[in-house]
């Protein structure tokens, strides 16, 4: 059992003492509370793990075999929870041609 006043161990994948740093350059930051870098980094993990996961529904929808940056600004043009990221991924071009989502490269041309 935990003593009062100790936060519990929570596994991130992300480096809570670097949260915590960069949280603590802001001037307007002072004292960190010792969970403040672990929910941060909590929220952090769930919120790239439901980025990703949209972002490789996109690419199954188009039968692409990578997920590439038009899956990903896609993902944040069709989920309203994303509505914040879409002035940051307006500024990268849609894909020219959705049948090659590969952009042609990395393709061979097979010998005959």
């Amino acid at each position: 059992m935990e003593s009062k006043g100790q936060v519990p161990q929570i596994k991130t994948r992300f480096p809570v003492a670097r949260i915590k740093k960069i949280m603590q350059a802001d001037d307007d930051i002072g004292k960190v509370a010792q969970a403040t870098p672990i929910v941060v980094a909590k929220a952090l993990e769930l919120f790239m793990i439901s980025l990703v996961q949209e972002s490789c529904n996109q690419a199954r929808q188009k039968n692409a075999k990578r997920v590439s940056p038009a899956h990903l600004k896609q993902a944040v043009m069709s989920m309203d929870q994303f509505d914040f990221l879409v002035e940051t991924v307006g500024k990268y071009p849609d894909p020219v041609n959705d049948d090659d989502d590969e952009g042609g490269r990395g393709k061979r041309k097979k010998r005959e």
